[in-house]
């Protein structure tokens, strides 16, 4: 009886390791490799090759497969592929070093198998077998090693922000001490440009601090107390009419509305909408901003004339690092992250609120709905 390739791999799986580590020595990362780390998972991920071949699959798990639809359990232990990728992720292997482990590794059996005696069967289904195997080895690698290193790079942003914030504070104290000093009107215009300069570096990285947790599944931290929201929003606005003085902001409310509410998170958003609709809005329009009580909900709206949004852009407004449109201050918005209606949308969230936009008849509103409860 001939021998199928899933016995010729078994049969030579040792060969085709050490053919795959000698590829693996070849990658350069900065420091050598001892021998137990270049092997790593290899030998397991080539034996579940081997019963992958040996496994009876569907015409339609063919397809599934050859589509790359396979889903794995999500209950399950990681996978040798995806111990691996984390391991080649951590020993410094970039994304195309892995991929080209495994296309060593098929190069290995696939040549072997083509030299083999004629007593091997050269099965055209068989080699497809193993290449969808292969496959699916490098599809769970390549997500794992991603999510690995999308993991370090929200530490890395996550540090950075935090020291950051040391020597930034003590640029703004520095800049506020020479502004009171200034005895000549140019060195005070300078030492406001650089408070200026400071605080906005200051809010980038505070919305980048934000979606750095969301991102690490921390979540969006507040703390409710019992709020008049309408006073909390009033003084926000005056905030914003003094830091904005070119903008026109028309505030109502309906009276007090009550509730529990972190005020400094609501104020945050309310900023966030009102410099949104003031740099994308018509030059020269009216910002109004209304809250009113809903029920058991409070909602703030904020309303802007301007060119209507498309559908498909709306869907996607609260997406971090999006935009959705063009700012009139296209200098300034070059210089921001995208972030803020992401922001806005987290501070709904952890109020167990929502925020919702509409964009029609020449406007667009935003409509932010809070639980006073």
């Amino acid at each position: 009886m001939d021998s199928t390739l899933a016995d010729f791999i078994e049969e030579n799986a040792e060969t085709v390791v050490e053919q795959a580590i000698a590829f693996a020595r070849t990658v350069d990362v900065g420091r050598p490799l001892d021998e137990a780390t270049l092997r790593d998972h290899l030998p397991q991920i080539i034996e579940t090759v081997v019963q992958d071949l040996r496994t009876p699959q569907t015409r339609a798990q063919e397809i599934e497969k050859s589509e790359g639809r396979t889903q794995g359990d999500p209950d399950q232990a990681m996978s040798a592929a995806g111990t691996h990728a984390l391991h080649r992720a951590r020993s410094g292997y970039s994304i195309a070093d892995l991929v080209a482990e495994y296309r060593a590794l098929r190069a290995s059996v696939l040549r072997g198998w083509a030299d083999a005696p004629d007593r091997f069967a050269r099965s055209t289904v068989e080699i497809a077998r193993f290449n969808e195997a292969i496959d699916e080895a490098i599809a769970e690698s390549v997500s794992h090693y991603a999510s690995e290193t999308e993991r370090w790079r929200n530490l890395f942003l996550g540090v950075l922000g935090h020291d950051l914030r040391s020597p930034l504070t003590a640029i703004l104290i520095t800049s506020e001490m020479i502004g009171r000093m200034a005895a000549g009107e140019p060195l005070a215009r300078a030492a406001q440009r650089l408070l200026r300069s400071g605080e906005h570096m200051r809010d980038l990285l505070d919305k980048l601090l934000v979606y750095n947790r969301t991102q690490m599944g921390i979540g969006f931290e507040v703390r409710r107390e019992d709020t008049d929201l309408a006073d909390a929003c009033a003084e926000e606005i005056e905030l914003l009419r003094d830091s904005m003085p070119e903008a026109r902001i028309r505030y109502q409310a309906d009276g007090p509305v009550h509730g529990l509410f972190d005020a400094s998170r609501v104020r945050e958003a309310l900023a966030n909408l009102v410099v949104n609709a003031h740099k994308y809005g018509t030059a020269d329009c009216t910002i109004d901003v209304e809250l009113r009580t809903r029920g058991e909900d409070a909602q703030l709206s904020v309303r802007n004339p301007g060119a209507p949004i498309p559908p498909e852009t709306l869907e996607r407004l609260f997406e971090p690092l999006k935009r959705g449109g063009v700012a009139a201050c296209d200098q300034a918005e070059r210089a921001s992250l995208g972030l803020g209606l992401f922001i806005v949308s987290e501070i709904a969230k952890a109020h167990g609120g929502s925020i919702q936009a509409d964009s029609r008849d020449g406007s667009t509103t935003f409509h932010l709905q809070l639980p006073r409860g």
